[in-house]
C-alpha cells in the first residue's frame, strides 16, 4: 500500500480509505463490513471514515466493533468521522459549538474511542459563525478528542475564511477536504 502525507502534517494515510456510508436496507450485514473492513486493513489501508449520519449513527458503531473484535492497536488505524446532522431538533444538526462538542462526543461513544485521527465538517454552515465553527474544532482538539480537523464539501471561499480566522486568533486551521 502507497502512503501519503495528509496536507501539510506528518500524519500518513493510505492512498486508500474504507467508507462507512452504507444506506439503510441495503442488506449488507455486519459481518461482511467487518470482513470488508478486516480485508482492507490486511492489504494496508490505515484510513477508515465513517460520520455521524451514516445509517443514523450505526456506521460508527459497527467499525467500533470491528476495531475491537480483531483487536487493532490504535496507533495502526486513522479513523475519521464527520459532525453536522445527527438528528432533527434544532441544535442536532449544524456547526454550532454546542453540536460541534456534542456530536464530537456521540460520535467517540458510538465508536468506543478515545479520538479520532480526522473530524470533518461534513457541509458547511451559513447560519453559523465561521468564527465559532473554527474555534469550536479548536476545542475538540485541544480536549484530545481529534488530532486534526477538516471540511467536506466547502467552497475554496470558506476554506479560506476559516484559515484566515485561525490565523487571527492563533489556531488551527482546516487541514483536508473531503469534496
Amino acid at each position: 500500500m502507497e502512503y501519503r502525507f495528509l496536507g501539510c502534517s506528518g500524519l500518513q494515510v493510505s492512498v486508500l480509505s474504507f467508507g462507512g456510508w452504507v444506506p439503510k436496507g441495503s442488506g449488507h450485514g455486519e459481518d461482511v463490513v467487518h470482513e470488508c473492513m478486516r480485508t482492507a486493513y490486511e492489504a494496508g489501508i490505515n484510513c477508515f471514515d465513517t460520520a455521524e449520519t451514516y445509517m443514523d449513527g450505526e456506521s460508527e458503531r459497527i467499525f467500533g466493533r470491528a476495531i475491537k473484535k480483531f483487536g487493532w492497536e490504535r496507533k495502526s488505524l486513522v479513523v475519521s468521522t464527520k459532525i453536522y446532522w445527527s438528528g432533527s431538533g434544532p441544535n442536532e444538526f449544524g456547526l454550532s459549538r454546542k453540536h460541534i462538542i456534542e456530536g464530537a462526543k456521540a460520535s467517540l461513544e458510538r465508536l468506543g474511542l478515545e479520538y479520532v485521527d480526522l473530524i470533518f465538517a461534513h457541509r458547511p454552515d451559513d447560519l453559523t459563525p465561521m468564527e465559532e465553527v473554527v474555534r469550536a474544532f479548536n476545542w475538540v482538539i485541544e480536549k484530545g478528542w481529534a488530532f486534526y480537523w477538516g471540511t467536506s464539501e466547502w467552497s475554496a471561499e470558506q476554506i479560506t475564511d476559516a484559515h484566515r480566522i485561525a490565523e487571527k486568533l492563533g489556531l488551527i486551521g482546516p487541514l483536508m477536504e473531503q469534496p
